[in-house]
């Protein structure tokens, strides 16, 4: 009850300072220089703020905004399942296959393949890498997969590659931003805030915006590639941990009912309900709504984060043992959440960076062993999306923050102790799966050594339109007003990917 008592305490304080003189001309002296500045420093307009402010022509999605909206056109896809390997996994040990690599096996490597280049870390003329893999043609589609995946490998003909994806961004960090929000730098919003965004979630009772990692550790970007930058603050991914309470504080202390707890947020919320008329900033609404909803996620998400009841042959197909944190039980639980309605699931999974350095970042038995922990769960969920029906109105994507090179890493200008490349920018290979993706459909080539596209090349800015483009936006209009210019997530490029369209 002191807890109850000194939130309205708060109340009556915050009253005072809305309502008397002598608070207001304490403020006045900022408020005024503030109100000067608003039309530069945020993204709404000051006729927006003015009609927020005063309670007036406040919609639905005002007051709600996670509610859901009808795209544009009509999409393919309702939802989206993005499963990012964080490290840049080696496109020529898994679907690029190169056999006149082989041949240059550890030889130099040619002059035309390093005048005018930049690398990470090779130095002077490195070796050439043959591929460590075994290839072979899979389905009725011929694509090539390589003996790391021999799951995929059955469920190829589901997928469409896109052989020739190239980006500007050789480290980390900046290449995992610039494939999750659509610019190298901090303070954009995120593939998946966009999507959210834009239409909102089918269940009212969770996120919108799921996020969940595997494999130790956060991508080197950090949380700001699930973040919701200049939007606001609730179309940001929520992550969710597969081990423990999936999300902190989820159980209420100990004495704390569950009306307690409605009469808590409901003081709280009349704190942030005259805040927003008085000051009419978009951000409280959000604040609004997530305290409503994190009251509501109490409910659902214990269940739908529990992997414990699902059948034993569903287990089965996907190798999840409940419990651990794991990239397999992700998947499963990418697949209950977006049965349950939630629009974005994104899927990290740590520990793809092969330079050779030591056992485990070795392009020949490193990179063998992090195939396993993802091979058959990601080969269940596109069977299991499809058994379900829903795999057609679900988009899946899969791919790193960028490719591997050709050559044999030389750190410093000498061989590793273990067989690694480079990171790579000029090719690497993605697929997608569908929620409007052709099947068994192949896109770009890359050379002889997998080391430059030289047809149907793809831009980081032509799979975002093009992943916009399934969910019902034209990439182009899709925008958002902010500093007094419209940004979008394709800045002003993109084209679509039209040959993988269904």
């Amino acid at each position: 009850m002191k807890r109850l008592e000194k939130l309205f305490a708060e109340l009556a304080v915050q009253k005072l300072q809305n309502q008397t003189r002598r608070h207001f001309l304490m403020d006045c002296v900022s408020k005024v220089g503030g109100l000067a500045m608003a039309p530069l420093l945020f993204g709404c307009e000051p006729e927006q703020l003015i009609k927020k402010s005063t309670g007036l022509n406040l919609s639905e999605r005002d007051l709600n905004p996670l509610a859901p909206l009808p795209p544009p056109f009509l999409g393919k896809a309702k939802s989206i399942i993005y499963l990012h390997m964080a490290g840049a996994p080696s496109q020529l040990e898994l679907f690029d296959y190169k056999p006149e690599l082989a041949k240059y096996h550890d030889k130099d490597c040619p002059e035309s393949l390093l005048e005018g280049r930049k690398f990470a870390f090779i130095r002077g003329v490195p070796k050439m890498l043959g591929p460590q893999a075994k290839f072979e043609q899979h389905g009725q589609s011929g694509a090539w997969v390589s003996d790391y995946l021999p799951h995929f490998a059955k469920v190829a003909d589901e997928v469409a590659f896109l052989k020739a994806v190239h980006t500007d961004q050789f480290n980390h960090g900046p290449a995992q931003l610039f494939m999750q929000t659509g610019s190298p730098r901090l303070g954009r919003p995120s593939l998946g805030s966009w999507v959210t965004y834009g239409l909102g979630t089918e269940n009212q009772n969770l996120p919108g915006f799921v996020v969940l990692t595997s494999g130790g550790k956060t991508p080197d970007a950090g949380k700001s590639v699930w973040g919701s930058g200049f939007l606001p603050s609730v179309y940001q991914g929520v992550q969710c941990r597969a081990k423990g309470d999936p999300v902190l504080y989820l159980e209420d202390p100990s004495g704390m009912s569950r009306d307690l707890k409605k009469n808590v947020i409901s003081a709280i919320n009349q704190v942030n309900q005259e805040d927003f008329e008085t000051f009419g900033d978009p951000e409280i609404l959000a604040r609004i709504n997530q305290y409503e909803m994190a009251y509501r996620m109490q409910i659902e998400v214990p269940e739908v984060m529990n992997i414990n009841d699902e059948p034993e042959h569903i287990h089965e197909l996907y190798g999840t043992k409940p419990g651990e944190e794991a990239f397999a039980n992700n998947c499963l639980l990418a697949r209950k959440l977006v049965e349950k309605g939630v629009r974005v699931v994104q899927l990290y999974d740590w520990g793809w960076d092969t330079h050779g350095t030591d056992h485990d970042g070795s392009i020949d038995m490193g990179l063998r062993n992090k195939c396993r922990e993802i091979d058959r769960p990601m080969s269940a969920l596109l069977l299991d999306l499809k058994q379900r029906g829903l795999l057609e109105e679900t988009l899946v994507v899969w791919g790193g923050e960028f490719g591997r090179t050709p050559m044999q890493e030389n750190r410093e200008g000498k061989v590793q102790g273990f067989m690694g490349r480079d990171h790579h920018v000029d090719a690497f290979t993605m697929w997608m799966a569908g929620g409007g993706v052709k099947k068994g459909a192949s896109y770009g080539i890359t050379d002889d050594f997998g080391f430059s596209g030289v047809d149907e090349r793809v831009s980081v800015h032509d799979l975002h339109a093009t992943i916009l483009h399934l969910m019902g936006f034209n990439h182009e209009k899709f925008t958002y007003e902010f500093q007094g210019r419209p940004f979008r997530l394709t800045d002003v490029h993109g084209e679509l990917i039209h040959s993988v369209l269904a």
